[in-house]
């Protein structure tokens, strides 16, 4: 069955198949009752913030195969494990929670989300 729509009066034909070669198809007057529902758009990729530590954690995030918590990203990064650096890397990775790029599973256990 072919859904044609006439220009003119913006009302649909529709074309059934014929039964055998070289005949015409038929004809047959209809409207078309509703259309699909649009599909919504797909959400925009993240955006990472431009600060090269971002970069940093999210390559520290690439490589691991295990969520992570904010002092191990340090040791991945090879920054002191200080809490100085432990607070500061633990705030870049909720503003990443913000943004979509990494889900926290478990109160201070970082991934990236899987789909």
């Amino acid at each position: 069955m072919i859904l044609v729509e006439k220009p003119s009066t913006r009302s649909f034909v529709v074309a059934q198949d014929s039964p055998t070669r070289g005949q015409a198809p038929q004809l047959e007057k209809g409207s078309l009752l509703e259309l699909p529902a649009p599909q919504p758009p797909s959400p925009p990729a993240p955006k990472l913030p431009d600060h090269p530590a971002y970069q940093q954690i999210m390559a520290v995030f690439a490589a691991a195969d295990h969520p992570l918590r904010a002092r191990q990203v340090c040791g991945a990064m090879d920054l002191t494990i200080a809490p100085n650096n432990v607070n500061n890397i633990r705030l870049k990775l909720k503003r990443l929670i913000d943004r979509g790029v990494l889900v926290e599973i478990e109160q201070g256990l970082f991934t990236q989300p899987r789909p």
